[in-house]
């Protein structure tokens, strides 16, 4: 007789997967600039769009409180928050230390499967441009960048990256939609030869030169829209 019987999760369970799909979902909304800075977030509305009740709503409005993405207005509600240009510069200080730090190390550990697998995201990203997906290339431009950072051996550093760059990632978003995908595939491009030539000097310039251009797109952006920073 067959006593197994189908996997049915805890309530605690089940609440921890509903606040983390609730979690995950606001969060790319706001990070992806769906919800743009200023827009007032109804947890009623929210559960009925992702089908939750709205305990893992609120729930997850307190988190992403937490990271400064939204903030309680009294007698309004919660309200997404604007791009803090602070936490801005801070990860990027966090991003450029790690990464510059791990391309070191990759120059004498880069094998010819890894040169291979950053050329093939590469080439994905010109695919992306050539069809003017900027979603599908702001995907392959953090595998490109977490395959990079792999490379020298600390893939998992990419981790304490990607949580420090929420409001980063937002400039980041705004700004492909003025400087387009091209340049940024060139720079990608020029990394690889220089780490395929194991010319340290070049690969950590183009990276260099790279990551900081966030900056000089976030001074456009904040010419035409000063609306969604603050200081």
């Amino acid at each position: 007789m067959n006593n197994t019987r189908a996997y049915r999760p805890t309530p605690a369970a089940a609440r921890r997967n509903s606040r983390t799909l609730a979690l995950e979902t606001i969060r790319e909304k706001i990070i992806t600039l769906e919800i743009l800075p200023g827009t007032r977030l109804s947890e009623n509305e929210l559960a009925e769009q992702l089908g939750l009740s709205r305990t893992p709503i609120r729930e997850s409005l307190i988190l992403l409180a937490e990271e400064q993405l939204v903030y309680v207005v009294p007698q309004v509600g919660t309200v997404v928050a604007p791009i803090l240009l602070a936490e801005i510069e801070t990860a990027q200080f966090v991003r450029e230390s790690l990464e510059l730090a791990a391309l070191t190390e990759s120059l004498t550990r880069a094998a010819p499967q890894d040169l291979a697998n950053l050329t093939a995201i590469v080439d994905a990203q010109r695919i992306a441009d050539s069809r003017r997906s900027l979603s599908g290339f702001f995907t392959l431009d953090e595998e490109f960048h977490a395959t990079l950072m792999a490379v020298s051996g600390h893939g998992s550093a990419w981790r304490t990256v990607a949580q420090a760059k929420s409001h980063l990632d937002r400039a980041r978003h705004l700004s492909l939609s003025f400087t387009g995908m091209t340049p940024l595939i060139e720079e990608h491009q020029l990394i690889v030869d220089g780490l395929a030539a194991g010319n340290g000097e070049a690969a950590l310039g183009a990276l260099r030169g790279h990551l900081r251009r966030v900056f000089d797109d976030v001074a456009a952006v904040r010419a035409t829209s000063p609306e969604l920073f603050t200081t």
